[in-house]
C-alpha cells in the first residue's frame, strides 16, 4: 500500500498510484473518502436550494462507493495472499518429499536389515489386523522414519499392541459396516449402522503406565504415591511420572527410586512411542494437560475423578484398583475425542516455515477481543467459502468434547463427543439472527482478522497459549488425524449422558403432581 504524500504546508494530499489487483489502493480510497466528508462539512448546504441538496446526495454516495472499494480492496488483499500461501506450502511439501526421498536412497543399503524385520513386523501386523479393527501400528505411529532412528534407547519393556474394533451390543462379528449407503434401482437406502461403539482389546500385555497428577493436592500425591506402589508390586508395570511427582515421590521415600521421568521436549515427543497406557489423576484439566503433552499419536487414557467437574472423568478413584485391573486385562470400551488442529498465519509470511503451528487443542481454540472496548471483526472462511464477519465478543471453534465447556456458557449445544464436527458458537455475538452452528469434520475454518479492523483479535487453546492477531493475520482450523482415546465406565454413551446429569443437573425438575386436571 503506498503511503500518502504529505507538501509543504503540511496538508496530506493523496498518491494516485496504480491500480493493484483491480483495485485503487485502499489507504487513497479511505483518504479520498475523508476528503469528502470534510467537504461536506465545510459547505453547509441550506434546505432551500435543491441543487446543493442533490450535490450533497451525489457526494455522500461517491463517499459509500469509496469505502465500499477499499473494502473490496483488503478483501482481495487478503484472499491473493490466502492463495499465495498455499502455493508455498505445497512447494515447501513438495521439496521436503524430495529430500526424503533422496535421503532415503542414500541411506537404502545400511537399513536393509532394519528393512527385513520391519518387514516381518508389517507381516505380524496385517494378519492381527483384517478388516474388522484398527492395530495399534496404525494410530501410533510417527509417519517419520528420520525421527525413529534419533530415538533414545528404553530400558523398560516393548511397547504393547492391541486392536480397535467396532462393534454393537448382542453383536458378536465386531464388524464394522463401511457400507452405509446404497444405491439400487434408483432408490437410495441407508443401511443399518454397526459401529456404535469402540472397543479396544490388547494383544500383547501392557507394560508401561504414565500418571499424571493434579498438582498442589495432598489426597492427589497420596493416591498417586499408593497407585504407583501397586502398580509396581501387583501388575509389575513400569511407570512414568512427571518430574515434580518424582522429587515428590523420592521426598517422601527412596523406596520410589525405579519410577521414571524425562528430561526437556525431546523425551516428551517420543512418550507416545515408550507408553502403553496413561492414567491422570484430577478434573478435566488434568485430561487437556495430558493431551497437551503428545503431539502426535496419544496412547489410550484412563481418567480418574479427582476435580470439580468431570465430563471426561468417568473412575471414581476409591475403585482403582478394580478399575485398572479390568482395563489391563481388556477389552475395554473407549470414546475417541477428537483434536482440532490450528496453525497460526501471520500477514507477512511467507513460506511454512514462518507459520506458527500446529496448536493441538481438546476442547476449543477462542479468538476473542481481549482488553480492547471495540468489538472483533472477523471474516471467517469454510473451504474458501465466505461463512460470515463475527461482530460481538469474539468466536469459539469448539471440538464436540468441548461442547459442555466455554462453547456451552456461550449458547453452543451439548453435543455427543464421538460426533466428528466442529462447533462454530459467537460470543455475544452484536446480532438478533447469529445462532451457533455445527460442521463437518472435513472443512477447514479460516478466521481472519480484516484490514479495516479497529482493533487486535487475541487467541488462545484449551485456556492457554494466548496469541495476538493483527490485522491481515489469520487462524485456521482443522480436524488433527490424531484423537485422544479415553476410557469409558460403561460405554461412550452412558458416560456422556452420566456426566450432563451428574455435572450439570441436565433437566433436573421436580416432577409434575399426579392428582391435577386430567383429559376427560
Amino acid at each position: 500500500m503506498a503511503p500518502s504524500k504529505v507538501n509543504s504546508a503540511g496538508d496530506a494530499s493523496v498518491s494516485c498510484s496504480q491500480p493493484e489487483n483491480g483495485f485503487l489502493n485502499s489507504l487513497s480510497l479511505l483518504s479520498s473518502e475523508k476528503a469528502v466528508q470534510e467537504l461536506l462539512q465545510q459547505s453547509p448546504v441550506q434546505s432551500t436550494d435543491d441543487h446543493l441538496i442533490e450535490f450533497s446526495d451525489a457526494m455522500r454516495t461517491v463517499a459509500k462507493a469509496l469505502r465500499r472499494a477499499a473494502e473490496g480492496k483488503a478483501s482481495a488483499q487478503a484472499e491473493a495472499a490466502e492463495w499465495k500461501r498455499k502455493y508455498e506450502l505445497e512447494r515447501a511439501r513438495n521439496l521436503l518429499l524430495e529430500h526424503k526421498e533422496q535421503s532415503h536412497r542414500e541411506n537404502n543399503g545400511d537399513d536393509e536389515r532394519t528393512e527385513n524385520l520391519a518387514s516381518r513386523s508389517n507381516e505380524q501386523s496385517e494378519q492381527c489386523c483384517g478388516s474388522n479393527g484398527i492395530c495399534s501400528h496404525e494410530v501410533l505411529r510417527d509417519g517419520d522414519r528420520d525421527s525413529a532412528s534419533k530415538v533414545v534407547p528404553n530400558k523398560c519393556a516393548r511397547k504393547a499392541s492391541f486392536k480397535l474394533s467396532w462393534c454393537c451390543k448382542g453383536d458378536q462379528s465386531d464388524q464394522h459396516k463401511h457400507d452405509i449407503v446404497s444405491f439400487e434401482r434408483g432408490n437410495i437406502t441407508t443401511a443399518e449402522r454397526s459401529s456404535k461403539q469402540i472397543s479396544l482389546k490388547w494383544e500383547s500385555q501392557p507394560q508401561t503406565v504414565i500418571i499424571l497428577t493434579k498438582p498442589n493436592s495432598t489426597s492427589v500425591r497420596i493416591l498417586c504415591a499408593e497407585m504407583v506402589r501397586w502398580l509396581r508390586e501387583q501388575k509389575k508395570l513400569d511407570i512414568y511420572v512427571e518430574p515434580r511427582v518424582r522429587a515428590e515421590l523420592l521426598t517422601e521415600s527412596s523406596y520410589y527410586n525405579f519410577v521414571h521421568t524425562w528430561k526437556g521436549e525431546t523425551e516428551i515427543m517420543l512418550l507416545h512411542t515408550k507408553v502403553d497406557l496413561v492414567v491422570t489423576l484430577g478434573g478435566d484439566g488434568t485430561v487437556l494437560w495430558a493431551a497437551s503433552m503428545f503431539k502426535g499419536p496419544v496412547p489410550p487414557v484412563v481418567p480418574f475423578s479427582l476435580g470439580s467437574l468431570g465430563f471426561m472423568t468417568p473412575f471414581h478413584s476409591e475403585r482403582y484398583q478394580e478399575y485398572l485391573d479390568s482395563i489391563l486385562k481388556g477389552p475395554i470400551s473407549i470414546t475417541l475425542r477428537h483434536r482440532l488442529q490450528c496453525h497460526v498465519i501471520r500477514e507477512a509470511a511467507k513460506n511454512e516455515y514462518e507459520t506458527e503451528g500446529p496448536i493441538l487443542v481438546l476442547n476449543e481454540v477462542t479468538i476473542d477481543r481481549g482488553i480492547s472496548s471495540y468489538l472483533t471483526n472477523l471474516e471467517c472462511y469454510c473451504d474458501n467459502s465466505f461463512v460470515t464477519c463475527v461482530q460481538g465478543d469474539g468466536l469459539i471453534l469448539s471440538t464436540t468434547s468441548g461442547s459442555t465447556a466455554y462453547s456451552l456458557a456461550a449458547g453452543g449445544s451439548m453435543v455427543h463427543p464421538q460426533v466428528p464436527g466442529i462447533l462454530f458458537t459467537p460470543i455475544c455475538p452484536h446480532s438478533l439472527s447469529f445462532r451457533p452452528l455445527i460442521l463437518p469434520e472435513h472443512v477447514t475454518l479460516r478466521v481472519q482478522v480484516p484490514f479495516n479492523s479497529r482493533s487486535h483479535a487475541w487467541a488462545s487453546f484449551d485456556g492457554k497459549d494466548r496469541k495476538r492477531l493483527a490485522a491481515g493475520d489469520a487462524l485456521v482450523c482443522s480436524m488433527a488425524p490424531w484423537p485422544v482415546p479415553t476410557a469409558c465406565q460403561v460405554d461412550s454413551t452412558s458416560d456422556f449422558l452420566n456426566s450432563i446429569h451428574d455435572g450439570l443437573h441436565w433437566n433436573l425438575r421436580k416432577t409434575q403432581s399426579f392428582d391435577g386436571p386430567r383429559d376427560a
